[in-house]
């Protein structure tokens, strides 16, 4: 019997290492806008690695910079707040989770998560939804999948070989093999490190096409994830595209050419931030 318990899965979850500081407190000064930005160059600056992405991610297309960003003052001046918090999160959690053996690939795991976010944020201003808590949300949507591999590694390698054995979703073959899918597990770990409601609603709602009507951000990332996994940017050879909710094209109401570049501009986006944040 394969099943996991929802009690023992949030014990790992308690036992995983805690986000650096700075990236905790940026999550949760979400919906805030009262943050000393002064304070937040300093501490982005004690951590040397960080500083160094952050400033070659401001410097780089996705922001459109017209003149060199060179400190970290600087890039939290002129990029603000909200957009620095996506970059140092972003830069943060791809480096939280070591890669562990069993045939895992952590590299495609995090290259979607980053093609979902960048997907997320070309689709927000169609939702009426922030650009940088979109990227955010479409990060950390399959954060689970995390928790799973490297807490339950056995369990997860049965649900893989379920997946493709019956050739379906990830989630349903979660949900046959364990008993719980990603996007729980991702919930519970959103809610442990205190991320904003919004982002927990989104991981936890990402594919749950009875409940998108509402749109906001689970439709945002719902969108994003198939997007993502339709370009194949992972590189996974035998991944599928969800089923997609019939609330997304009513939302959007984009014609032909208006999803062609959508498509196009997530392509030359990730392709560069990938070099920069998954090198």
């Amino acid at each position: 019997m394969n099943r996991l318990n929802f009690e023992h899965i949030i014990r790992q979850i308690q036992e995983l290492p805690s986000l650096p500081v700075v990236v905790l407190e940026l999550l949760s000064s979400m919906d805030q806008d009262d943050t000393d930005v002064h304070v937040l160059a300093q501490k982005i600056e004690l951590d040397q690695a960080l500083a160094a992405k952050t400033l070659r991610i401001a410097n780089s297309s996705f922001y459109g910079m017209q003149s060199k960003v060179t400190s970290i003052p600087q890039a939290v001046s002129v990029l603000g707040f909200h957009s620095i918090r996506t970059v140092v999160t972003a830069c943060a959690l791809t480096g939280s989770f070591a890669p562990a053996s069993g045939g895992f690939d952590f590299q495609a795991f995090w290259r979607h998560s980053l093609a979902t976010a960048i997907a997320a944020r070309l689709l927000a201003p169609h939702l009426g939804i922030n650009p940088e808590t979109a990227f955010t949300a479409g990060l950390l949507h399959d954060l689970g999948t995390l928790v799973l591999v490297t807490r339950f590694p056995a369990e997860h390698a049965l649900v893989r070989s379920y997946r493709q054995a019956h050739d379906c979703q990830m989630a349903d073959a979660e949900l046959a093999v364990i008993g719980i899918d990603h996007a729980q597990v991702g919930s519970a770990l959103a809610a442990y490190w205190k991320f904003p409601e919004a982002i927990q609603q989104a991981v936890a709602d990402h594919h749950a096409i009875d409940r998108l009507e509402a749109g906001g951000l689970p439709l945002a990332v719902h969108m994003a994830n198939a997007v993502a996994l339709a370009l194949d940017l992972a590189g996974i050879d035998d991944a599928l595209v969800p089923p997609m909710s019939p609330a997304v094209w009513r939302s959007l109401s984009l014609d032909e050419q208006a999803w062609f570049a959508l498509l196009r501009q997530t392509e030359h986006t990730f392709d560069e931030m990938s070099r920069i944040m998954l090198a």
